[in-house]
């Protein structure tokens, strides 16, 4: 390799390494410009409405400050005081079932379950763990520093782009060639259609499925249905994954009282998955971001481990812009326009004397 291969290949691995180092911010730069993309189409919308754009800005700023204050003010106390009363109750819930796996142990004749030790031990742990967590959970979130400048640069990043997003998009398709800078324009209408209509679908699914349980729950009379609604309402935003995990809290409340609302809490939550899936989800995914449930799942845990909690949550509307670009870039303007040899790729022809003589 030449000198000038050599410093090309190494200022692309300091490149990387300065990319993965900066990871993080980057990703929070990129929920901001999701978050920007959608309050933009809500200021289209109010500028449609014959509202100048600066006071559609501020009216939608206001909304969203709004919102957020009468969640903390409203909300979060109610909250609050039922996440004490969730960490007082869950370590007894853990302990019924601790009780009902060992009645079962007992009941199950042969050797079924003898030999599974390792549930035994995940229950008689589980207790020890949950207190931790639900013990250090509030001294680690508002002692967090971290956190609180991290939700000061998101909304900072977030307004700045929606002051004026055009600038910022065209400073974005100046880094590509002059020729393929209006496929890009493209491309990044394509990325906006989509994530505002997830973003839409996805805030819709978070409510129903929020009410859709704290209704049930109410119902078999499970303890702290709000807090228990509001896990599931928040976990939607975690396909797959998330709407499994909030299933455990209330059943482990739901033992508390009787083993037969266990039973109902899981069956009210497999009718609700199934009414996710099957109805609720292709309603409002319809035409606005098809993705494949395994990619879905993949990406959440890959995202998960490489960037961590942040990357858990935006897992999904990273997997709709990389797949937007895959399919637009890779497939349509690179494979979809690959034309091989055409004299390697026909048919060898026998010449004609050649065909004669036989």
């Amino acid at each position: 390799m030449r000198l000038g291969q050599w410093i090309s290949v190494i200022a692309l691995l300091i490149s990387l390494y300065i990319i993965w180092r900066i990871r993080q911010v980057l990703l929070l730069v990129f929920g901001a410009a999701v978050f920007a993309t959608v309050l933009n189409r809500v200021v289209r919308r109010l500028q449609l409405s014959g509202v100048k754009r600066g006071v559609a800005i501020a009216i939608t700023l206001m909304i969203v400050f709004v919102t957020l204050a009468g969640f903390f003010l409203v909300i979060v106390p109610r909250i609050g005081d039922q996440v004490q009363q969730f960490a007082s109750l869950l370590p007894e819930g853990i302990e019924q079932l601790r009780t009902s796996y060992e009645w079962l142990q007992s009941r199950i004749p042969g050797q079924v379950l003898e030999d599974n030790r390792s549930v035994s031990a995940l229950l008689q742990n589980l207790q020890t763990w949950t207190s931790r967590l639900l013990s250090n959970l509030w001294l680690l979130v508002s002692n967090s520093v971290s956190a609180a400048v991290s939700l000061l640069l998101f909304l900072a990043i977030t307004i700045m782009l929606l002051l004026d997003p055009l600038q910022y998009r065209r400073v974005f398709v100046m880094a590509f060639p002059a020729f393929y800078r209006r496929r890009v324009e493209e491309i990044l209408d394509q990325c906006e259609h989509s994530l505002v209509g997830w973003s839409r679908g996805t805030l819709l699914a978070m409510v129903a499925i929020a009410i859709v349980s704290y209704v049930g729950l109410l119902i078999l009379g499970v303890p702290l249905p709000l807090v228990n609604a509001l896990i599931a309402g928040l976990l939607e935003f975690i396909p797959n994954i998330g709407p499994t995990l909030s299933i455990i809290p209330p059943t482990l409340l739901a033992l508390l009282d009787t083993p037969w609302k266990a039973v109902g809490v899981i069956v009210l939550y497999v009718l609700i998955q199934q009414f996710e899936s099957l109805v609720l989800v292709p309603l409002l995914m319809k035409q606005e971001a098809s993705l494949l449930p395994l990619f879905t799942v993949l990406a959440v845990v890959v995202s998960s481990i490489f960037f961590g909690f942040l990357g858990l949550f935006l897992a999904v509307p990273l997997l709709v812009v990389v797949q937007i670009w895959l399919k637009e870039v890779l497939v349509e303007d690179i494979l979809n326009q690959w034309k091989g040899d055409e004299k390697s790729t026909r048919p060898e022809q026998i010449p004609a004397e050649t065909a004669k003589s036989d």
